[in-house]
């Protein structure tokens, strides 16, 4: 691969071949074609590079959760506590491996107790499994530059006649501190395990989480149903020993073919019930791509909330509605989206189109209770919108005030009113400088109905008059 670099074109990265006949990283092309005239090269992406760097991680998370991308050519993993389900570090990186070589991807794979430990042991050391109690002795007679130090310091080190790891063990920190800065020692003592190193993730690892793995993918959506059905038994386990419910679950199917399908769910309320956390996954396993077979699956609790467990009445029929309720508000929830299945709530507010807001659907319920007011219609339009109307017949000017329109036009559609109740005077609400019904004085509502039954809520502004909102 090539790029644009210091001196013109250069190569960036090298296959084994080329990296047999002499060529790396770095040299120009005009040298590498003098030393390899067949040399066949392709111009780098790096933006197609870092893309599927990140999906490569992502999938990498069957292994675990806290998994991220190691600058632009490596993967870190922390397999605490979940290599032994691979049968073992070593079991690990052998399916790793097996699996980058069915991709045909070469890779340099790592496993020590430390990240300066693994880091150094795969890109400047055989690889494999680090034994733990001979870190610092393997490391050693590594370079320098196994400590992940600046290309700065490596040279500044190599001046003083320091090329190997070992070297630095008994030198003195003062003067390596003074000379190079913090990051000499810092390095050394966290590839050591001496000092923690803080690990950045791409998203936090969920606390609660569980997965399955099969020798053989499994290639069928009763195979995916039935794996789902276990991996929700053990998640709810978990949750109910910590006494939670989970709000948000995840869950990760595995390919053969390298891709990670997700499937993330919601819930109103906390649960975990696995009849009604699975019932909502099954909408989004019917018609699911699973390629040449899922290799394993893993479901994680993203976000939970206590959830006690609670005594049933004698008589649970009013508990059973509201659970009915809530798992109805869930199904909908996750099949018209979150932001689509609300309810309505009243705001101390004279203006009708500030007296109602939108809260979730299973939400706490607020303050204040519906006023008593006359009827109002279940759809306002988002602004109103201009009419033109007609005076009633041997309507008398001085009471017009008064008196509802004979008709109207609104959208081009002519309406004769048969019935009209009114008017209702909502006056402006002085306090709210600038506010919608401020700028246009009081208004009087009417609620009109035409000839075909059709029922609407009008007002008049001034000389203006609007229609406001639909009755059903």
């Amino acid at each position: 691969m090539t790029g644009s670099g210091q001196g013109g074109v250069r190569l960036t990265a090298v296959d084994a071949g080329a990296a047999a006949a002499g060529l790396s990283p770095g040299m120009t092309l005009a040298d590498a074609r003098a030393v390899c005239p067949a040399l066949a090269t392709a111009p780098a992406d790096p933006a197609a590079d870092a893309r599927g760097l990140a999906r490569l991680a992502d999938w990498c998370g069957r292994y675990s959760p806290w998994v991220a991308a190691d600058g632009g050519d490596g993967i870190r993993l922390d397999i605490t506590g979940s290599a032994h389900l691979m049968g073992g570090e070593q079991a690990l990186l052998a399916d790793l491996a097996r699996h980058f070589e069915r991709w045909g991807l070469g890779a340099r794979l790592a496993a020590g107790d430390t990240l300066g430990a693994a880091w150094a042991w795969a890109r400047h050391g055989p690889g494999g499994v680090l034994p733990g109690g001979e870190v610092m002795a393997r490391l050693a007679p590594l370079p320098v530059a196994a400590l992940r130090l600046g290309p700065e310091v490596v040279a500044g080190l190599a001046r003083l006649g320091l090329c190997r790891v070992g070297e630095l063990y008994r030198l003195p920190r003062a003067p390596l501190a003074a000379r190079f800065g913090a990051a000499v020692s810092r390095r050394l003592d966290q590839a050591l395990g001496r000092v923690a190193e803080p690990v950045a993730l791409p998203r936090l690892a969920p606390a609660w989480r569980t997965r399955l793995a099969w020798p053989e993918p499994i290639g069928t959506l009763d195979g995916v149903r039935g794996a789902l059905d276990r991996l929700l038994e053990r998640l709810a386990e978990l949750l109910a020993a910590e006494r939670r419910g989970a709000r948000r679950l995840e869950l990760a199917l595995y390919r053969v073919d390298g891709r990670v399908t997700r499937l993330a769910v919601g819930t109103a309320r906390p649960s975990r019930a696995p009849g009604h956390l699975g019932a909502l996954f099954a909408e989004h396993l019917d018609g699911l791509d699973l390629g040449f077979g899922i290799e394993a699956m893993a479901l994680a609790a993203r976000s939970v909330e206590p959830l006690a467990p609670a005594q049933a009445a004698l008589d649970a029929a009013p508990e059973a509605a509201a659970d009915a309720v809530a798992e109805l508000i869930d199904r909908l929830r996750n099949r018209l989206g979150p932001g689509h299945v609300v309810r309505l709530e009243p705001r101390a507010s004279h203006i009708p189109e500030r007296a109602v807001t939108v809260v979730p659907a299973l939400g706490p319920a607020g303050p204040g209770d519906w006023p008593a007011a006359p009827p109002r219609p279940l759809r306002l339009l988002p602004a109103p919108e201009p009419i033109e109307v007609t005076a009633p017949a041997g309507a008398d000017r001085s009471s017009a005030r008064d008196q509802a329109p004979g008709g109207f036009r609104w959208r081009r559609v002519a309406h004769r009113v048969a019935r009209a109740e009114g008017p209702e005077r909502i006056e402006p609400e002085w306090w709210r400088a600038g506010g919608p019904a401020a700028a246009g004085g009081g208004r009087d509502y009417f609620r009109l109905e035409d000839s075909a039954g059709r029922r609407f809520w009008v007002y008049r502004a001034g000389p203006r008059w609007y229609l406001h909102g639909l009755f059903p």
